[in-house]
């Protein structure tokens, strides 16, 4: 369940920086109050610690895989 979470919270902040990156609009700032609000800051926060979270999510299914490739032999 916490990797769907970090996996959503993930998608959202890359929506977040196409929409900066296309169109110079910050669509968390805009909902929120601006990049300098307290809940702005806290979904960028959130959004950072997925991405460390999801970091150790690939690391973790690079270990299945091989622990089923190794199987397989």
């Amino acid at each position: 369940m916490l990797d769907k979470i970090a996996l959503t919270l993930l998608v959202i902040g890359g929506i977040n920086w196409g929409l900066v990156g296309i169109f110079q609009f910050d669509l968390v700032a805009w909902l929120f109050g601006g990049a300098d609000s307290l809940l702005s800051r806290a979904v960028y926060i959130l959004v950072a610690v997925s991405a460390v979270w999801c970091s150790t999510l690939l690391l973790r299914l690079d270990n299945e895989t091989e622990h089923i490739t190794s199987s397989a032999h």
